[in-house]
């Protein structure tokens, strides 16, 4: 967003796609879109956060695996009974996202929440390694 002559002027971001590899398909149907996020490093953590309107917490499944985060919201895609849908300028889809994460990341203690659809991760900094005694014993 910026101001011009005292008018605030927004600028139009189109949903991006998920992108499959190829021979790929989906195993649910419709559509799956890239949340937008924001990263904001604090001094002990790092925070991700992630748009993802229509998801709650029962619909979100976040896992960890070698070193990659991975998010996938699903939306419930539903219409009011005896109505059809006319004219839609909204895509409405499930979310899916993925983030290498580095060594510096505490992988033990990485936190989530999520409220109206934004979804909060706090990655934590690992601390410096500790020294420690290495036990040697006779062969």
């Amino acid at each position: 967003m910026a101001t011009e002559n005292g008018t605030l002027q927004t600028q139009e971001v189109e949903k991006q796609e998920v992108s499959l590899a190829e021979g790929a398909e989906r195993t649910r149907p419709g559509r799956a879109y890239v949340p937008r996020v924001d990263i904001y490093e604090l001094e002990d953590a790092l925070t991700i956060v992630a748009d993802m309107p229509g998801v709650d917490e029962n619909s979100l499944d976040i896992t960890l695996e070698k070193n990659v985060l991975s998010l996938k919201g699903l939306v419930d895609l539903h219409s009011p009974d005896n109505f059809a849908l006319a004219y839609a300028e909204y895509r409405t889809g499930d979310f899916e996202r993925s983030f290498s994460l580095s060594d510096g990341v505490d992988q033990d203690n990485i936190t989530a929440t999520i409220k109206n659809g934004v979804l909060k991760i706090r990655l934590p900094k690992a601390g410096p390694a500790k020294a420690r005694k290495v036990t040697v014993s006779a062969a």
